[in-house]
This record gives structure tokens, sequence and C-alpha cells, in this order.
């Protein structure tokens, strides 16, 4: 793994015919995006921080029985201002980037000037989102870079902030079954009150000439005050269900002043990142139709999440699953110095590491003012998660542990904010870094894994048959990097019902480790 990990990867700008092992079914049409962090050098600079890595776009084109190969670095403007200074000029989360000490003193000065409000990167590596028919390389700042979904070109930026005011948005956006995308930001300066944003932008908001933004018919759906005004929550994804959108409103808090000072004292945007264990969780519930927030306050212990699995109402009750952590100490795992030591020393040194746990979370929406102090209002049966009334009239939410070890959660999407049973995702044990897939039963908690030595699959994506009535009808897709020199890594295609392998699709070209994507069916 170390040998790959933090390696640069390579473009594949014309596409490559797979050799394939087994059969790839023939229905199986459509093209399956991938985004991840790719270069991680720039002249004789490296970034700190594996999330730092200049964004590398994959993709997988099914044809036929056929799969064809190509990837391409994202030409975003941080892009384009590194590779020509060949040097990193642009700061990222993990690396905090300062003058050039050949540039003259007012230049400098002026540069200073500019960090007390920063102006994020646009270096688009976490996901590929869509709204309306376009296609999005995204993270979790004001910037987007629309792409070509089938030649990978980067067609342009578009900017959050010219139609909602907001300084960051989630990689991980909800689609509801017409098309809608729903996603949540965060407005921390300069646009009034501090607040968390929910919105929405429509099914037709693509231009068909291709020249106006889709987010010009972005609409606002409710907006959540900051608990603390100088230290709001970080979030990565949200819950959805068919009237509700579900916030966690966790104590991994984004410093508001060290942000704002982060540049003159000479310190990353990721130090300003803080786990406060002594708070509590919020959960906020709001209804997606006419954006009111419940006004039952819902708490939980301090834990730390960054995916949610799925949501669904059931019997007067919504029930979310989230993937928690007792600990922050996940991002500083992530650091290139620390992912690059020999195993043995890695695994010695992060003994602490606090593994991924999918916790069941259950929320009463009938909630009487006279229900005495201590009572469990979830008259569900098949889950053991509690909500406990308190004296203030708050409720108290007590989980049930689904599953642990497992990250980077995904599911039949045709379930998604509906009743489900299965979820796959990525096995972590010794390490963040994944070296097999599950799938998980949530009725038996049993689960099924794939695994193959000196192989690190990615995130697994679930594609339905046509047709389909039952859940788990369908495959599994997942790129797997391989660091044995006799293997070239490849695409597997897993029976989504047995979890055993159908195909595998060896790729002659370089494939880097990626993080989320989206599959496009053919028709679309």
């Amino acid at each position: 793994m170390q040998a790959i990990f933090a390696k640069n990867g390579s473009e594949t700008p014309v596409p490559v015919k797979a050799e394939i092992k087994g059969a790839v079914p023939e229905w199986l049409q459509g093209t399956l995006l991938r985004n991840g962090p790719g270069k991680f050098t720039v002249g004789d600079m490296a970034y700190n921080h594996w999330f730092d890595g200049m964004a590398l776009i994959h993709s997988f084109t099914f044809k036929d029985g056929e799969v064809y190969y190509r990837s391409k670095f994202l030409n975003s403007e941080t892009y384009k201002k590194n590779t020509g200074a060949n040097r990193i000029i642009v700061s990222e989360f993990g690396t905090m980037i300062y003058p050039d000490p050949c540039k003259n003193i007012f230049s400098r000065t002026f540069s200073h000037l500019c960090k007390i409000i920063p102006d994020f990167t646009d270096n688009n590596l976490i996901n590929i989102i869509r709204y309306g028919k376009d296609y999005y390389a995204s993270s979790e700042v004001n910037y987007i870079n629309q792409i070509d979904p089938m030649t990978l070109e980067t067609v342009g930026r578009t900017n959050y902030r010219n139609h909602i005011a907001l300084n960051l948005a989630t990689a991980h956006p909800h689609y509801d079954e017409e098309g809608n995308t729903y996603n949540m930001g965060t407005a921390l300066m300069s646009f009034g009150r501090p607040k968390y944003v929910i919105f929405k932008v429509p099914a037709d908001a693509s231009d068909k000439n291709n020249k106006k933004p889709a987010l010009r018919k972005l609409e606002q759906v409710c907006s959540i005050p900051f608990r603390s005004t100088l230290f709001p929550s970080y979030f990565h994804s949200f819950g959805m269900t068919e009237n509700y959108i579900i916030f966690v409103e966790q104590p991994f808090k984004l410093d508001i002043l060290r942000l704002a000072t982060a540049y003159f004292r000479g310190v990353n945007w990721g130090s300003c990142l803080k786990y406060d264990k002594e708070d509590t969780t919020l959960i906020h519930l709001v209804d997606r139709k006419t954006g009111k927030i419940v006004s039952t306050k819902f708490y939980t212990d301090a834990l730390m999440v960054f995916h949610h699995v799925n949501a669904y109402e059931d019997e007067g009750h919504v029930v979310f699953d989230m993937i928690i952590y007792e600990e922050s100490n996940i991002y500083e795992m992530f650091y290139i110095q620390n992912m690059t030591q020999e195993t043995s020393q890695f695994v010695e040194n992060n003994k602490s590491f606090s593994p991924p746990i999918v916790q069941r979370f259950v929320l009463p929406l009938n909630v009487q003012k006279d229900t005495p102090t201590g009572t469990n209002l979830v008259t569900l049966s098949d889950t053991t998660a509690t909500a406990v009334t308190q004296k203030d009239g708050s409720i108290y939410c007590g989980s049930d542990t689904v599953f642990e070890g497992l990250e980077l959660p995904g599911i039949n999407y045709k379930f998604n904010g509906k009743k489900y049973r299965y979820f796959y995702g990525s096995r972590v044990e010794w390490s963040p870094q994944p070296n097999m897939i599950a799938k998980v039963d949530t009725v038996t908690r049993k689960h099924l894994f794939w695994t193959q030595d000196n192989c690190y699959p990615s995130e697994p994506v679930f594609v339905a048959s046509p047709g389909a009535v039952e859940e788990d009808d369908g495959v599994i897709l997942s790129s797997v990097i391989s660091s044995d020199p006799k293997e070239s890594s490849f695409m597997l295609v897993l029976n989504a019902k047995t979890f055993e392998e159908i195909a595998r699709a060896s790729i002659d070209a370089s494939i880097h480790i990626d993080l989320h994507g989206l599959f496009i069916p053919a028709q679309d």
C-alpha cells in the first residue's frame, strides 16, 4: 500500500479497452465516473495530506459486454496555476502555501491581506455530483467544476456564491425520484448571520445551450442557525427521507477565528477543526416541503460522522443510519508521512485509531408534551435504538449498532429515503485504506465480503438489473488497485446477491486510488 498511496497518477486520455475475465452482463450499459486525489507533487514541492492531491477523474464505460477506461486530471484553476508555475501555489486542506519569496514586498503584502477571508481552492477531488443534467467534480468548497462525463474534459468553473450565500457545500447531495437535487452548505462570514443552508436544484435546471449554469435555478429550502456563532459544525453529508431532511450538528467544529488567521499563524486549514468530546450532538429534522424545522430538540452523545448510509420513515418514526467515530484522529491518519510508514510502524503508531461504526438512530415524530420523563418513545420492534424524554422536553437518542468496521457506504439508490435492508461499503480494519468490500444485511446483521491479497478496492457502487424488484438484484462495481507488479489493476463486477465475482476487466494503464463517484446509465 505504501508504494501506491502517494504515488503520482497519470492520465489516460484515450480510452483503453480492458481484458475481460468472466462475463460482464450485456445489460450493464453506462459509465462509472470516479474522483479522487491523483497528483501529490508539483516540481520539487509535495503536498502534506492525501486529501490535498490534485483531482484525477476516471471513467469506466460499459458497452455490450466490454469495458473501456480513460482518465484526466481536472483542469481546475488550481491545476492550471500549479502546473504553470511548476510548484504548488494554491493552499489546500493540509498544505498552506506562502508567496514566492522572489516576489516583491508589495505583492507579498497583498497576498497576505487576501488570506483573511480565504478564497478556497477549486481542486474538486471528492465526488462527482449532478445538478439538472450537468455533472460536476466537487469537494466541500464554494467552487465546483463542470465536466463532460464522456470525454472527461473540464467545461468550466461555477461558484455557489454567485447563486446562494455559501462558503462551503457538501459533495454528497441527494436526488429524489423526480430528478431534483438537494444539498447543504455553510455560510460562515460576509453573508449576514452565520447559518447552515439547505437548498434544492430542480431536475430541469440545465440550459439546453450549455451556456448558463444549472445553479441559476437554485431554491433555498431553509436555513438553520449555528448553535455557536464562531464554532460551526463540520459536516460531510446529511440524511433524507420522503418528507424530511436530517442534519447532524456534531461537535467536530470549525474554529472561525483560527480559520481567518491560519495563514498568518503558519498553520493549515485542517488544524482549524477541533473535536469537543464534552459537547453533545444535535439532530435537526427539517420538513422537505415546508422548510420548517421540527421543534423537538433531539440530541445524542458526542460523535463524529462523515457518511450517512440511508434514512426512512417507519410507523411514525424517522430512522437513519450513519457511520460514526468516537475520536477525531481519522484525518490525522491521512497525512502522507503517516500513510507511507512501514506497515508495522503504521499500526503501532495508530493503535488509538477510532474504527468506524454503523449506528442506527430513531426519531419519534409524534411527541406529546405530557409524556413522562424517562419514557422511551421508540415503538419499533426491529431496533434497540431509543429516544428517551428529558425533563426539559428534549429527547436523548441512544443508538443501535448495526456493524463495526465499514466506511464509504452505498445502497441501491432506488431505496434512498425508503425502508431498506442492504448496504455495501469498504471494510476497514487495521488501516483507513480498505482492502476488502462488504455487503451488510441490516436485518440479520450478517455480512459477505470480497478480498484479494495486495488489492485495494474502491467504494462499491450498486447498479440494479433491468426490471429488478428485489433490493439486491444487480451488480457491484469496484475499481481495484493492485500493488502486485505482476497483476494489472481492474474493474471488479460482483453479483450483488451472493458477492461472487462475475467478471473482472483488467486495464493496461495506470489507475489510482479514488474516493467517490457516480454511475450514469447509458440512456442518460
